[in-house]
């Protein structure tokens, strides 16, 4: 067989590995997965009323705010879902699995290729799943032509990759399962102090640097101008730009791990 033919195969084997794992053991993602809904139905129907009348400066409108919060908690989506990928890949190396299938004749890369796509699966079936939720409380987002609905998917897709790849880094340095979850935690929290909730003007001075030079915060503002028609400016090649720069570093990091002598 061809050296391509060789990866592809080997990588949809790993593929295949990893989505019987998420199918005999989906309480991990289910529970990463609550978290996104849990906020979208607390800050709608709890704080949605407040948070419209605060952020727009007049009346109170629950559904505005909804249209306003649903394009961050995709990503958070996201990245609460690549929380389980740190964990799953640290599980591997501790367990041993990862030094085993480096002695077996198969393709390097893919043990990594195999498992960032079936990750990637995951966030967007995790994503489905979040929108589905948020359309079933009234969301909509009328005016996004075909074509943005699907830059808004290749958005979701290409963030998810690049945070995978940072993912899979983490696992491979953590020792157990719990300092994987714990070093991942960044991709949940970020999200959180972005301009997920309220924009970036309705910081406080000193705060505003934290929510707008990071990753989410560009990516969140190009998903909500491409769902809602409000505007991307600048903002769409930023996120662009943060995400093939995670995506080089996450993989050339989790390359180098995975090559290393293992531990």
């Amino acid at each position: 067989m061809s050296s391509l033919s060789l990866a592809v195969r080997d990588s949809s084997t790993m593929l295949r590995r990893n989505l019987l794992h998420v199918r005999r053991y989906p309480s991990l993602t289910l529970n990463l997965l609550l978290t996104p809904i849990v906020l979208l139905l607390l800050f709608v129907h709890v704080f949605g009323e407040v948070m419209s009348a605060g952020i727009g400066g007049g009346g109170a409108d629950r559904s505005a705010y909804l249209a306003y919060l649903v394009p961050g908690l995709l990503l958070m989506t996201v990245g609460s879902a690549t929380i389980g990928t740190a964990v799953s890949v640290s599980m591997d190396m501790s367990e041993g699995i990862i030094a085993r299938f480096r002695t077996m004749a198969i393709h390097r890369g893919s043990v990594l290729v195999g498992r960032v796509v079936g990750s990637v699966l995951q966030s967007v079936a995790g994503v489905v799943l979040v929108g589905a939720v948020a359309v079933a409380i009234g969301f909509r987002a009328e005016g996004a032509t075909a074509l943005e609905w699907l830059a808004a998917f290749g958005l979701l897709v290409l963030v998810a990759l690049a945070l995978t790849w940072i993912a899979v880094g983490m696992g491979m340095v953590s020792p157990n399962a719990e300092a994987a979850s714990n070093n991942a935690l960044p991709l949940i929290v970020l999200p959180l102090v972005s301009s997920a909730f309220v924009p970036v003007e309705a910081m406080p001075g000193w705060f505003r640097p934290i929510a707008e030079y990071q990753p989410f915060t560009p990516a969140i503002e190009t998903l909500r101008g491409l769902l809602l028609g409000t505007g991307i400016g600048h903002n769409g090649p930023l996120a662009v730009a943060w995400c093939l720069g995670l995506t080089t570093l996450g993989y050339f990091w989790s390359k180098s791990l995975f090559n290393r002598d293992p531990r």
